[in-house]
């Protein structure tokens, strides 16, 4: 196995012990709750909850926090062995590609794409579920398929925050009402493995298996807990994701919605994009007025003018190269059009990495659960899905910037970070990792330490 460290690659046995030295020499003479909070304060948190998950609400809680995310707050002494192991689950500090066990001889692997074994159009084969959902429905055809057919006991997915409307929640669905009162994507907080340790309780003590659904951050935690918990790969037969190109900043949220007339503590629901492709964004007030917009005046027409937190402009996989099936959006250079949101039906490229993942989208289509299209190469993906291209290009570039900065550099493997940054030129590098570092430096990529607003 190879892996890249921050913009080094090598052999696994030197690598783990690279990176024990650099976070040694990066956290040297910090305490335990200073290593949790550096996560934080270097900006790299992506509030999954799996760190509360470790460590217990005695001592983890996630907290709405001063800058409006979810974040990590320490609530009870953590011990270095705690931290330790927070570490090597953290999609902050870790974060790889399909696991070996996944791939074999008939798997095929682009460089920027990844593992997969078909790429193909597909949508929720049911018109209505189609439209509901954020661009053809099929994720959420899925979890219908997975359940109904009893292929799994439940679904562990997001669904629209009850106390936060522009968050989500960690949801376990077990009825067709329950996952259709989640789809949709959600662009806020959502701490998806917040309480993944229980779930596995519960779901071994009922000799129950489930299917999770998340992005791309929340399979590489779940991927990373099967490293240290042989139960997630025995109870979780599917891990499903979203191709994800980042969540929207706190900060212009709030912006947006004052834009509106509508105060963050006056919003009473917030639906993102869905009932067409992507379908109108909707604020609903507290005093009950329902506003509309185009989708594009809520994100803006292209990638420039998307304000994205700063984990989000460095992640190193936002395709969804570890989960068994991804989906994404398929926008000719990867923004939809003004006109017609509401009626085009859409439709999902699909990636279908592992065998597992190739064969449940074989028997939900002939379930009749999902419809499938035209295939798709690897090069349709890069005019769908462009600015993952672009990110996927400059990711080691940045995290040498970032490591030059003192900042936590995620351990990666089998993501072709380094073998990409070669197709750029050292110019391209050296720019991108001279404003990473100098961004770093003068705390603009910084985040301040989470203290609960209640």
């Amino acid at each position: 196995m190879q892996r890249e460290t921050g913009g080094l690659s090598s052999g696994s046995g030197r690598s783990v012990k690279r990176r024990h030295r650099y976070l040694r020499d990066l956290q040297n003479g910090l305490t335990p709750e200073e290593r949790l909070n550096k996560v934080v304060t270097d900006a790299m948190c992506i509030g999954c909850g799996l760190c509360q998950s470790i460590a217990g609400r005695e001592r983890v809680q996630m907290r709405l926090v001063e800058n409006l995310t979810e974040r990590p707050v320490i609530t009870g002494e953590l011990d270095a062995g705690t931290v330790d192991r927070i570490y090597r689950v953290c999609p902050a500090t870790r974060i790889e590609g399909l696991p070996e066990t996944l791939i074999d001889s008939a798997s095929r692997s682009d460089k920027v794409w990844g593992v997969w074994r078909r790429l193909v159009l597909a949508w929720a084969a049911e018109p209505d579920i189609r439209h509901l959902g954020s661009t053809g429905g099929f994720l959420t055809a899925l979890a219908l398929y997975l359940l109904e057919r009893g292929e799994v006991d439940f679904i562990v997915h997001a669904r629209a925050s009850r106390r936060y409307p522009a968050f989500g929640e960690r949801a376990i669905s077990r009825s067709r009402e329950d996952i259709i009162a989640a789809a949709g994507s959600r662009y806020g907080p959502t701490a998806t493995l917040v309480d993944m340790l229980e779930v596995l309780d519960r779901a071994e003590a009922a000799d129950e298996r489930f299917a999770f659904i998340g992005t791309p951050c929340d399979v590489t935690g779940l991927r990373n807990l099967a490293t240290e918990d042989s139960r997630v790969d025995r109870l979780c037969r599917y891990q499903l994701t979203m191709v994800c190109g980042g969540f929207m900043a706190p900060t212009a949220l709030r912006r947006y919605l004052r834009e509106l007339d509508v105060e963050w503590d006056d919003l009473h629901a917030l639906r993102y994009r869905g009932h067409g492709c992507p379908g109108p964004t909707r604020v609903e007030a507290a005093d009950g007025r329902a506003i509309e917009r185009n989708y594009l005046d809520f994100w803006g027409e292209d990638e420039s003018s998307w304000q994205l937190p700063f984990r989000c402009k460095v992640c190193a996989d936002g395709i969804g190269d570890a989960a068994d099936i991804a989906a994404a959006d398929t926008w000719d250079g990867g923004s939809p059009p003004w006109e017609g949101q509401e009626k085009d039906p859409g439709s999902n490229a699909v990636i279908a990495r592992s065998r597992r993942g190739e064969e449940l989208l074989a028997r939900a289509e002939a379930a009749g659960y999902v419809a499938t299209g035209e295939g798709l190469t690897p090069r349709d993906l890069d005019r769908l899905q462009p600015h993952q291209v672009t990110k996927k290009l400059a990711v080691w570039s940045r995290f040498v910037g970032m490591r030059s900065a003192g900042r936590i550099v995620p351990d990666v493997a089998r993501l072709r970070l380094k073998s990409l940054a070669r197709t750029n030129t050292l110019a391209e590098n050296l720019d991108q990792a001279r404003g990473t570092r100098n961004r770093c430096l003068d705390g603009s990529n910084s985040e301040p330490l989470p203290e609960p607003v209640e």
